[in-house]
């Protein structure tokens, strides 16, 4: 049997997310489908995350198990011919038998784009949250930073999935702008629910006044959900990288 592990991306705008789900359309399902025509069987697929629904993707990883024996280097070309244009395969390569995509994550990077101006640019439409309430991407920043290092982020988490723990490990948090495109930028050994969303939200609060940047860190520590920002719309957020050892952390590269 043959781990395979494949790099991709996708417009989540619209797809139910990421997981197989009984009446919805999702990326997961999509991928299946295609794979099981290739492979002559019944094929499940594991992701590095469940991306909720009008999420995207810049670099997301994906494995599937099967005894097929197509080369990896074809792989991507036949799974995108029967894939619609908004999911590409970009890459494939084979992986230990024990290989997990989200398991054997060692950690993700999440960005998610605000078009901050006056009026709505149309070609950010579904591909960012338009905020046309000018924002101050120094406070934004320095906010941000409250939220690196090892905390519980329960008071930036949606209720939705069940986890054993609500400690996560943030490795940077960066706010930058380029013109109207502010980009907020997450890495962390992993996400709770919503918790990058909730993130962004406080941030908002933060530069419009309604949060100080040192009371985000009490704000954790309540674990009160009510008290931190909203949760921002999913439009504009994107996974931008994963991390992995061996074959496949250089296939992500």
């Amino acid at each position: 049997m043959r781990n395979i592990a494949m790099r991709l991306m996708y417009d989540g705008t619209r797809y139910h997310g990421w997981q197989v789900q009984k009446s919805e359309i999702t990326v997961a399902e999509t991928l299946e489908k295609a794979l099981s025509k290739i492979c002559c069987a019944p094929t499940k697929i594991v992701g590095c995350g469940r991306t909720d629904a009008g999420v995207h993707a810049l670099s997301y990883c994906a494995n599937f198990k099967t005894e097929s024996r197509i080369p990896t280097d074809r792989l991507p070309l036949a799974v995108n011919a029967l894939i619609p244009g908004d999911i590409a395969v970009l890459d494939a390569v084979e992986a230990p038998g024990d290989f997990n995509a989200i398991l054997s994550c060692k950690r993700k990077e999440y960005t998610y784009d605000i078009y901050n101006a006056r009026i709505r640019n149309p070609m950010y439409v579904n591909r960012a949250y338009f905020y046309p309430v000018p924002l101050d991407e120094g406070t934004m920043d320095r906010a941000a930073k409250a939220f690196v290092g090892t905390h519980d982020f329960a008071a930036v988490r949606s209720v939705g999935t069940d986890v054993k723990s609500t400690v996560r490990t943030v490795y940077y948090c960066d706010v930058t702008r380029k013109d109207e495109l502010i980009k907020i930028k997450i890495c962390a050994d992993g996400f709770l629910y919503n918790m990058v969303r909730a993130i962004v939200g406080t941030l908002i609060y933060a530069s419009l006044g309604k949060i100080a940047p040192r009371e985000i860190e009490s704000i954790l520590e309540t674990r009160d959900r009510r008290l931190a920002g909203p949760t921002v719309p999913p439009e504009g957020l994107y996974m931008t990288r994963v991390w992995y050892d061996g074959a496949v952390g250089l296939m992500m590269d």
